[in-house]
């Protein structure tokens, strides 16, 4: 019976999250951007854009219930080099429990440099966004991506996904680069993953 229910454990904590997600984004649809988490495929290919080895703190922006954080720590991102920004309250409860060592931060990831001005002391090895960018006027994105540019160690990562199929802040040649990868169809909805980098 008890290993019947440590099998079932993993199902039922998705379904709670699920559940979760759900009841989050029917409050605040635009905050939220999608009615369930990312989905495994999606988490492993975000994850995948952050190098481990490279020195300094690792940045989520809107983590949710944590698809994304479990990816990162499976590809090899130490626990407390995180910084979960999340503006849920109760996402971030989720968060402190389910990774105590890392920093979770309630707070507005639209206000980068000051949300991050009391954790953050070095520059940042990655930032990884699972914001809904799409439902935000072109100019506040392209301002969160200048801030998170600022915040990086040069060369470093900005990734962002996004189901749209267009990049969710368009090249400009002279400030940074942009590549994604192909289409995710594994996840629901298929999405995009986006990668920012200073030129």
């Amino acid at each position: 019976m008890q290993r019947a229910l440590a099998k079932m454990q993993p199902k039922l904590r998705l379904v709670d999250d699920e559940v979760r997600f759900i009841a989050t984004w029917l409050q605040h649809p635009l905050k939220v951007g999608a009615v369930s988490p990312s989905g495994k495929a999606l988490a492993q290919a975000i994850a995948a854009e952050v190098d481990p080895d490279v020195p300094g703190p690792i940045v989520e922006l809107g983590p949710g219930t944590g698809p994304v954080t479990e990816a990162l720590i499976a590809r090899g991102v130490p626990e407390e080099r995180l910084v979960l920004v999340e503006y849920d309250r109760d996402f971030c409860k989720l968060l402190r429990r389910r990774f105590p060592a890392a920093t979770v931060i309630e707070g507005d990831a639209y206000a980068l440099a000051n949300t991050l001005a009391a954790a953050v002391k070095e520059p940042i090895a990655a930032i990884v966004s699972c914001l809904p960018l799409m439902t935000r006027p072109l100019s506040v994105r392209v301002r969160l991506l200048n801030a998170a540019i600022r915040l990086l160690r040069a060369g470093a990562p900005y990734v962002q996904f996004t189901y749209a199929m267009t990049a969710p802040i368009p090249s400009r040649a002279r400030r940074y680069r942009i590549t994604s990868s192909p289409r995710i169809w594994k996840n629901l909805p298929p999405a995009r993953v986006w990668v920012y980098r200073a030129d």
